[in-house]
């Protein structure tokens, strides 16, 4: 062991921290359809390790007002405007997701995404819901983002 210039013991380099210290958050639970759903914290950790491809399946509108991922695969589910079913998201997904690879799926709040994961899983993929969405649910005053998601839990993201 070295020591300070005060003759103290100098201090072992900084271990990281595991991705988060509460086991639920690291947890897969079980789902009807598909591989299983979530939290946001897990769906970016295997995202940023690359054991997984981030698909936003929220419309091009919701990513631009609201905002969007960095890296993340942009494949609206529903078109804007009148929310029609996107005639090319099968081809799409197959084409960006390599072999063998996880598929985590993120919507506004996590409705979508379910929707998104069947089908991915009927596709032959092993795709995930995130629980909680982008935005979250509404808080008491109708308002998103305050109470859960994906930018609430600090997860990187951009505005515009």
């Amino acid at each position: 062991m070295t020591s300070t210039p005060t003759g103290k013991p100098a201090s072992s380099p900084p271990v990281p921290a595991p991705a988060s210290a509460d086991p639920a958050v690291a947890q897969v639970h079980p789902a009807q359809g598909y591989a299983g759903d979530i939290s946001p914290q897990l769906a970016c950790q295997w995202w940023q390790s690359g054991d997984a491809v981030l698909v936003d399946v929220r419309s091009d509108a919701e990513r631009a007002w609201v905002g969007f991922v960095p890296g993340a695969l942009a494949l609206a589910w529903k078109q804007w405007p009148g929310m029609t079913l996107n005639p090319d998201f099968d081809a799409q997904l197959l084409a960006a997701v390599p072999a063998g690879k996880k598929v985590v799926m993120l919507c506004r709040s996590g409705i979508r995404s379910v929707a998104t994961a069947q089908r991915a899983t009927e596709l032959g993929l092993q795709a995930y819901n995130i629980l909680e969405g982008f935005e979250g649910d509404p808080d008491a005053q109708g308002q998103r983002g305050h109470s859960g998601g994906w930018r609430f839990h600090g997860l990187p993201w951009r505005q515009g």
